[in-house]
Order: structure tokens, then sequence, then C-alpha cells
């Protein structure tokens, strides 16, 4: 669809659908940029917990307090990824069967004018960037940092990579030199990074120092590429396509 001059915001509804407790869950986040800024709020609520205990939630990392509402602004550099999503987006006529994301228009929100977009995973792509921005604005969580170290015969490299979704900006930082690097570029190698299947009992609060690729995913535990990281599926090499793009870097 084209956008219309007339839309100033959206309203993203999520249920989470046949997805189990403690995931599942359902979110309503509404974004207004009628005045320049990106005023936003988030109802975020996690649902069919009551048959578990606290034991439980800890050990699949949550905690008794996952639920969350934010009201405020965060900033305007959403505006464009919105925008842009919203004139590439198609409708579909048939309505959601094991849930998902809808969207409606402000200023106007009658129940008629919520649709269901077709490229479902982009918007819930799009919409969980969004919360986590809110999360980094309101200073719930810290920015994400992945660290990577090359260890070879003659040299050892390493790099990190920040991304500020409070600014929607990314850094790469070597040897105390910063650069700038696209949004979706850091976004396709996070969707890298998160692919393969990482063992914990082979993890380490260090990275090795015989020759490889080691990586800490951001929660401070180092994995060794190729060992404590394997491919989820023998037709897709995602380890190797990991330490190619942060090789790039160097």
């Amino acid at each position: 669809m084209g956008l219309s001059p007339a839309i100033t915001g959206l309203v993203l509804e999520y249920d989470s659908g046949i997805l189990p407790p403690p995931y599942s869950h359902v979110f309503r986040l509404a974004l207004d940029w009628f005045k320049g800024d990106l005023e936003t709020q988030l109802d975020l609520h996690y649902t069919d917990r009551e048959g578990l205990s606290e034991e439980e939630l800890l050990d699949e990392g949550f905690s008794l307090q996952d639920d969350y509402r934010f009201a405020g602004n965060i900033n305007s550099n959403w505006i464009q990824a919105l925008q842009s999503l919203l004139g590439e987006t198609h409708w579909s006529n048939k309505p959601l069967e094991e849930g998902g994301i809808v969207v409606s228009f402000l200023p106007k929100q009658r129940k008629e004018d919520m649709k269901i977009p077709t490229n479902q995973e982009e918007w819930l792509l799009l919409a969980q960037e969004i919360i986590q921005a809110i999360y980094e604005t309101s200073k719930k969580e810290a920015p994400l940092s992945i660290r990577y170290q090359k260890v070879e015969a003659s040299q050892t490299r390493a790099c990190v990579l920040t991304l500020y979704f409070a600014t929607r900006t990314v850094i790469v930082s070597i040897e105390g030199q910063d650069k700038s690097i696209a949004w979706k570029e850091a976004t396709r190698l996070m969707k890298l990074v998160f692919t393969p299947d990482y063992d914990y009992s082979k993890a380490s609060p260090s990275p090795g120092k015989n020759p490889g690729a080691y990586l800490d995913c951001g929660d401070g535990y180092w994995f060794s590429l190729g060992k404590g990281v394997t491919n989820s599926h023998p037709s897709f090499d995602a380890v190797q396509k990991i330490k190619s793009t942060f090789d790039r870097f160097f």
C-alpha cells in the first residue's frame, strides 16, 4: 500500500498464539509521530503462567515481574523505519489463526481499521526492536554488545559490536577505534549469531588462547565457534558465516 499522509502513527497488537508459557505473551504498542517526536506507549503482558513455579520461571531466564508498561518518547530515528515498512506492506484478508500481529492507524482507530500484514515476521521483528529501544531508553536494559576474538599463531585480534537500540545506531570498536555500520547490516549479523546451537557446558568466562574464533553473545559467556557453537542444520553453515562477517571488520 502507499503511505497516506493522513497516517501519523500506528498501533501494533500482538498475540504469541500457541507459544507455551512462560514465553506466551501479548503486547500493545502505540507509536505516534504527529508532533515530530515518536510518542510511545507499551503494554506487555505474559500469559498463562499461573501453573508455573518461581523456580521454573528463573530456570527459563524469566522473573516474577516480566510484564512491562512504558509511556514516553523514544528516538525519532525509528519513524523512517516504521514508515518504510508500512509503505512496503501488503495486507491479508484472512484472519489470524495461531496468533500474530495486527496493525491499525492513527489518528483513527476503529475496529474495522485493523489490518493483518502478510509480512508478519518483518513487523514482529521491528516491534521487538522498538521494544528493546524502550528498554534502553527507560534504563531497564543496557545496549547489546557482542564480543568477537580471532586468535592466530602470529596475532590476536578482537572487536566489539554494540547495538544501541535507543538511537538505532551500531558501533564496531577495534583497538580503541570506533566506526559505525548500517543498522540492517548489524541485524542481519545478529540473526546469524543466534541461528546456531550454543552448548553452555563448553562456555568459558574468557576467550580461549588456542588458535580459533571466539564469541560472547552479550551474556558474558565465551564460546569457541565450531566447538561450543555448532550449526543447527548441515544445509546452512551459520558458524562460518559468523566468522567471515566478523573477520571483515578487521
